[in-house]
């Protein structure tokens, strides 16, 4: 069984949701983040682009709703024991299934929570389960139950995370090594996506993102590759992932001679992690954090080259995205906790001059001062 944690651990998760279950007086949560999944029971797959549930009751007992293609997947990946198969046929509808399967469960007429928003279900897969649960109980909005819980890492989830920032620093030192005029985008992307599956990483939830000369003001992964010329700017964001754990990065590189406005840049992009790492703690929310950066990026006139946003707490997470719901922008409430895994990133894209300035990395919030996940510092690099 491909477990990365004890029983134990998955034991004690569980009775955290249990206790969330009965302060929403809820008698059963349907989770469909794969993310959830992963989290309460060990269950890695990527079968969520099909129609699957994860059945959660009050008294802790639970039942995977998948296809066939999951059946030993589950099995051999998780601590579920009552796994139920919906059949693919012309016109199927799995919702259908489910409903037949909480009946079985006892579950008619009970207050039911169900994670909507999600990578896990579609559009038309809600349309379905709302039409068919519509006369079958008390159906509310659950999506944010298990993911709130995920927020603050358990200590055999650090040691995970301690082993993805290593692995994300091994990616920027393969990267670091190639680096310089004529090099080739492809090699660089292949050496820091090796080092991480040469440290037993895995595959990212979304792709690392590479982009040079212009396409460094990209935050975003995009086909198509270049090699760098003599003065010129490469921008990557990556992270290291274990045990689907991830701790990101993400820097912007100048190669030959930096100009004025790189440095500038650079200078505004460390004054504000700098000065965003002094409310990065708790006594503080997620809101205040985006204050701060917006507040000095501001100051410096570069409201029209940064973001809406300078981060977001990480964690096990699967495609599309690692990116997991509480982000740093305006107005969000959240506390920050010790323990929390917080990635902030300082992206300055200035498309008046073409220059591009990025500055990243993942943080452990403590009971103080955040600590720095990465053995690389702030520095400016120039190759």
């Amino acid at each position: 069984m491909a477990l990365h944690f004890d029983k134990g651990e998955y034991a004690a998760r569980l009775s955290r949701l249990i206790d969330r279950m009965r302060d929403e007086k809820l008698d059963a949560i349907l989770l469909f983040a794969q993310e959830s999944m992963y989290w309460l029971t060990g269950y890695d797959t990527f079968g969520y682009c099909f129609f699957q549930t994860l059945i959660v009751k009050a008294d802790g007992t639970m039942t995977l709703l998948t296809r066939s293609a999951d059946l030993r997947q589950a099995r051999h990946t998780s601590i579920i024991e009552n796994i139920q198969v919906w059949v693919d046929r012309v016109n199927s509808d799995p919702t259908q299934d489910l409903r037949n399967l909480m009946v079985d469960m006892d579950l008619l007429g009970a207050r039911i929570g169900v994670e909507y928003d999600t990578h896990g279900m579609t559009g038309r897969m809600a349309r379905l389960l709302d039409n068919q649960l519509a006369t079958f109980g008390e159906i509310v909005d659950a999506s944010r139950i298990v993911s709130q819980l995920r927020l603050v890492k358990s200590a055999a989830e650090i040691v995970h995370i301690a082993r993805a920032a290593e692995l994300a620093d091994d990616a920027l030192d393969a990267a670091l090594a190639l680096i310089g005029p004529g090099a080739d985008e492809a090699e660089i992307l292949a050496a820091m996506q090796g080092a991480v599956f040469l440290g037993g990483g895995d595959y990212p939830a979304n792709e690392f993102i590479i982009g040079s000369g212009v396409d460094a003001l990209l935050c975003r992964y995009k086909s198509g590759r270049r090699k760098l010329v003599a003065k010129d700017q490469l921008t990557l964001e990556w992270a290291g992932v274990f045990a689907h754990y991830h701790v990101a990065m993400m820097r912007t590189v100048v190669i030959g001679e930096p100009t004025h406005r790189h440095r500038e840049l650079f200078s505004a992009c460390l004054e504000t992690i700098r000065a965003v790492e002094t409310v990065l703690r708790p006594g503080y929310t997620f809101g205040d954090v985006f204050d701060m950066h917006a507040r000095i990026m501001d100051e410096r006139g570069l409201t029209r080259h940064r973001l809406n946003a300078c981060g977001y707490s990480l964690g096990a997470r699967f495609s599309p995205s690692w990116m997991e719901d509480q982000m740093f922008h305006a107005g969000n409430p959240q506390p920050i906790e010790p323990d929390m895994s917080l990635f902030v990133h300082m992206i300055i894209a200035d498309s008046d001059t073409g220059t591009a300035m990025t500055l990243g990395q993942t943080y452990l919030t403590t009971a103080d001062a955040p600590r720095p996940l990465s053995r690389h510092g702030l520095d400016f690099i120039n190759k």
